[in-house]
């Protein structure tokens, strides 16, 4: 079903460059969502969140993205099984991104290879960044007339959306579904996310280990950084 919104496109400007343009956004962090729909509508896009692969679908059911970004890691799937059906799909999002907070060069090829057109790296910040690489792959009719004027203008979201990460996470490790493994992933691209070398390091740590007691070791972590004292 086509979104009510693609029916009637107003035309894109140099100063917004995606005006008319749809953006689903598939991750599950609070602090990264809200960097990049602070970044979609200052581009004058419309943006819409799914923070899981069942809530993507469910969207995707009523209307059709034109700028779909994926991150990679999602509490219910691999968001790269998300990009290849996306990129098969009869009604194909016009650019396809992947996102992680995971080194560029361990995920980047993999993402391409299951059909995203390009790769967001986290954080995502950067409005030229964001603007450019969309426009990248747009067809030239949507691209905006006259030259634009490329700032070094950044996003800086709400630290609160930090918080409410670190109480997702704990909420996570309450799931038995869930391995601990992904919740060190999420904090580690959390970190990356919020420019925190020392969280960098614990989470990357903890991901690489393999004992049992992982899960207390998450959330004695995280009890730390919501500034809690908790007997675990």
């Amino acid at each position: 079903m086509m979104d009510p919104d693609m029916l009637v496109r107003p035309a894109p400007t140099p100063q917004r460059p995606l005006l008319g343009q749809t953006v689903l956004l598939v991750e599950d962090s609070r602090f990264a969502s809200e960097a990049v729909r602070m970044l979609a509508l200052r581009s004058g896009a419309r943006i819409r969140r799914a923070d899981c692969i069942a809530s993507a679908e469910r969207h995707l059911l009523t209307y059709r993205a034109g700028i779909a970004i994926v991150d990679l890691g999602l509490p219910d799937g691999s968001g790269l099984e998300l990009i290849s059906r996306l990129a098969s799909a009869t009604q194909r999002p016009t650019v396809l991104l992947a996102t992680s907070g995971q080194p560029r060069d361990e995920v980047e090829a993999e993402a391409c290879a299951a059909g995203a057109d390009g790769f967001l790296p986290k954080p995502i910040e950067s409005l030229a960044t964001f603007q450019q690489i969309i426009l990248r792959h747009l067809p030239a009719e949507d691209w905006p007339k006259g030259l634009s004027v490329v700032g070094t203008e950044t996003v800086q979201p709400d630290r609160l959306a930090l918080s409410e990460d670190f109480a997702y996470a704990d909420r996570l490790l309450g799931d038995e579904s869930i391995a601990p493994r992904f919740v060190a992933n999420f904090l580690a691209g959390l970190a990356r996310t919020g420019h925190d070398p020392v969280l960098l390091a614990e989470a990357e740590g903890l991901a690489a280990q393999t004992m049992d007691d992982l899960r207390p070791r998450l959330r004695r972590l995280i009890a730390e950084r919501l500034g809690e004292r908790r007997v675990v």
